[in-house]
């Protein structure tokens, strides 16, 4: 069968992409701006590529067009699809229908940490031998792509609650069916498709009612807004997690190990029993939480608590969570994903313990349809409390003004309107011994590799002087 898939290259439908391959499938595709990691990973497995939307690539007629919700009406190969009669989907149904059907589906959801949990649980099962299937939004270091067929029965997926398609306007994650879920929080995000976060509960809750009496929801016992989803009805039995120990409903708990205050090493509790002590690459209380979470859902799977925490000391991380992309003369560049304020609080919590007094300074792109609507505008500078310096770079078509947010942080606030004044005002603000943390959900035009490039420069240059 031939697929033909538009909006390929997001994280999602190029998962949907090298799954439908390993199918044995025929597939193109075409998008558009498209950059790594998944440009890459599609070319390395022989997908071709359209760039545009012009309604020639429907020509030769392909079996099916799978299409992605970035594509909107007026696009004309939307509208030529629509005066066709080729058979369409959006990305979930195709993957409910002929990938999902029949397996074991674990699937992670939450406004924040899903990526990273669903890599988590898809490696403790990895590392007990059960080889399972996965589609995560991200590029999970111990496996060599973001999504794979796997072997039957699992197959874990990163459960997003961004709407499905144009004509299919319900969370994606209504179409997955899983036996085990995991809510990992919920927060208000998406502004541009949600009026408010009693919405986005009520999608969540239209994902509890698919879950079977017969499997089991692992939730975030802390969050408030997940316990009113869950009582809006709940026929599966659920488990609680919480990274503290005296949270009403946690059955999955974390006690500290004395000495360590980042979350590098934790101990593990079911209740009163002590399962094993974590001691792994990653930190932060809300990676703490993740572990749990996925500790949890991979029991729930067959898999021995004291396993999975073997497996979580050979983790290796994810992609743009937190990667160090670089060192120069003592300054370290981070690159993390957060776009939301909750997830730059907890990261910069995270890293703040893991380097004590030295300078962190943050970059931060609002690229995320909400971060660019300004909703969270009012959240955002309290956001950077940890951090001792914080850079904003703010195109002229952001849609609002952050004159705010950059006078609330004082004189750590820095506002600059285009790459290369912030490239080359932040290289000659850092020193040795800084953490810069590059945050964004896009690829920032590069940023990344002009300040490493940059800092070598400097250092060639001091050397030869």
């Amino acid at each position: 069968m031939h697929l033909h898939i538009l909006g390929i290259a997001g994280t999602f439908m190029a998962g949907v992409a090298a799954l439908a391959k390993a199918a044995g499938h025929r597939v193109t595709g075409s998008d558009q701006n498209v950059y790594p990691p998944m440009s890459t990973q599609l070319e390395a497995l022989g997908i071709e590529l359209i760039e545009g939307y012009a309604a020639s690539q429907l020509t030769p007629r392909p079996d099916v067009v799978v299409v992605g919700n970035v594509m909107t009406r007026g696009q004309p190969v939307i509208e030529a699809l629509l005066e066709s009669d080729i058979p369409q989907a959006s990305g979930p149904e195709w993957l409910a229908r002929e990938i999902l059907k029949g397996r074991w589906v674990l699937a992670v959801a939450g406004t924040h940490g899903k990526t990273t949990t669903a890599s988590l649980l898809a490696w403790i099962l990895e590392h007990a031998g059960l080889a399972p299937g996965f589609l995560i939004g991200g590029a999970p270091a111990n496996f060599e792509a973001s999504a794979r067929l796997g072997r039957a029965p699992f197959f874990i997926i990163e459960a997003d609650e961004y709407d499905t398609a144009f004509f299919d306007k319900r969370a994606k994650f209504v179409h997955y069916r899983p036996r085990t879920l995991i809510l990992n929080n919920l927060e208000f995000d998406h502004a541009d498709i949600y009026e408010n976060v009693a919405a986005i509960e009520r999608q969540f809750h239209h994902l509890v009612r698919t879950v079977p009496g017969t499997g089991r929801i692992v939730w975030n016992a802390a969050d408030a807004r997940l316990a009113r989803t869950l009582a809006m009805g709940c026929w599966t039995p659920c488990e609680g997690f919480a990274g503290g120990s005296h949270v009403p409903g946690a059955l999955w708990t974390s006690r500290p190990v004395s000495g360590v205050t980042d979350g590098s090493s934790f101990e593990v509790l079911e209740g009163a029993t002590l399962h094993g002590r974590v001691q792994w690459s990653l930190i932060g209380a809300h990676n703490v939480d993740n572990a749990l979470a996925a500790l949890a859902a991979a029991r729930h799977a067959g898999v021995p608590v004291a396993q999975g925490i073997e497996a979580l000391r050979f983790f290796k991380g994810v992609a743009r969570r937190m990667q160090v992309r670089g060192e120069v003369d003592g300054i370290v560049i981070y690159d993390d994903f957060a776009h939301h304020p909750t997830a730059i609080q907890t990261t910069l919590a995270g890293l703040r313990a893991r380097v004590n007094g030295a300078r962190i300074i943050t970059v931060l792109e609002p690229r995320s349809q909400t971060m660019r609507m300004g909703v969270h505008r009012e959240a955002l500078a309290p956001a950077f409390a940890a951090a001792d310096a914080v850079w904003i770079y703010a195109p002229a078509d952001l849609g609002w003004d952050v004159q705010g947010v950059v006078a609330a942080l004082g004189d750590r606030g820095h506002l600059r309107r285009d790459l290369d004044t912030l490239s080359a005002d932040l290289v000659r603000a850092l020193r040795s011994g800084d953490h810069v943390l590059v945050m964004s959900n896009g690829s920032f035009g590069g940023l990344h590799a002009r300040l490493l490039a940059a800092l070598q420069a400097r250092s060639r240059g001091a050397a030869n002087a």
